[in-house]
């Protein structure tokens, strides 16, 4: 397959099996033991799918998670770990995480975990890239969205999410269709999760000056809309202005 796998676990007992598992898969496979060796090797050798432990000696998963995405690392990062409650879920999502597995856990499900990241993080969707006349564009081929010429970093889910809704620009996409094309259609956790990746995909856009906008349609889902689906300007004319302001009263 040529896919890289980094596996961060300290605890040998638990390290070994997932190796040994997915080196029988057929991916190429590393594992470290510690947050800063992990944040070392993705800065040489980029990984397709890291799998993270929150509970390293160094320091806490969720920094690493964070200073890997500050350092432009593009891949799935999919969190393993015994704390299972949903805070900490919406947490590791927040700092940049795609996935999310419990402690303990069986290792057909980790398996066919890290085939759905590989699936969403290496192919992309079909949608064309779209282009607007504000400079918002977004390469499919290369998973990168680029505003005036500026790259705007996103992690995996976010891309997701921000092409399917380029893709239906000014139609609403409905919540459960964004939950099971970015996730999984047997997702069993709380929708939250597509609330925050939202909630980051609009403060990254704003951030750059994008001028579209996510707007949440109550009920159903979202829509990406920008200025051109706003109402055509009225005449600045007093005498229209006038007008226009009585029709509307």
């Amino acid at each position: 397959m040529g896919q890289r796998v980094l596996v961060v676990e300290d605890e040998e007992d638990i390290a070994f099996p997932l190796v040994r598992t997915l080196e029988r898969e057929g991916y190429e496979v590393s594992w470290v033991d510690s947050g800063q060796r992990a944040l070392d090797d993705l800065a040489g050798i980029p990984a397709d799918v890291v799998i993270l432990d929150l509970g390293l000696p160094d320091m806490d998963g969720l920094e690493v998670c964070r200073r890997a995405r500050e350092a432009g690392f593009e891949g799935a990062i999919m969190i393993v770990t015994a704390r299972a409650g949903e805070l900490d879920r919406v947490v590791g999502l927040d700092y940049g995480a795609d996935d999310y597995l419990a402690k303990p856990f069986g290792l057909a499900e980790l398996q066919a975990r890290v085939r759905a990241l590989l699936r969403r993080t290496t192919s992309g969707f079909t949608a064309a890239a779209a282009l607007d006349q504000r400079g918002l564009r977004i390469d499919v081929a290369a998973r990168r969205v680029y505003y005036d010429e500026r790259e705007v970093p996103l992690s995996g889910k976010e891309f997701e999410v921000l092409n399917i809704l380029a893709s239906q620009r000014d139609k609403v996409v409905a919540r459960a269709r964004l939950m099971a094309d970015v996730w999984d259609e047997n997702w069993y956790g709380s929708t939250k999760t597509l609330d925050v990746t939202i909630g980051r995909l609009r403060q990254k856009l704003e951030g750059v000056g994008v001028t579209d906008k996510i707007v949440a349609v109550r009920g159903v889902g979202f829509r990406l809309e920008g200025a051109t689906t706003q109402p055509a300007s009225r005449p600045t004319s007093t005498a229209s202005s006038t007008s226009s302001s009585a029709n509307d009263g």
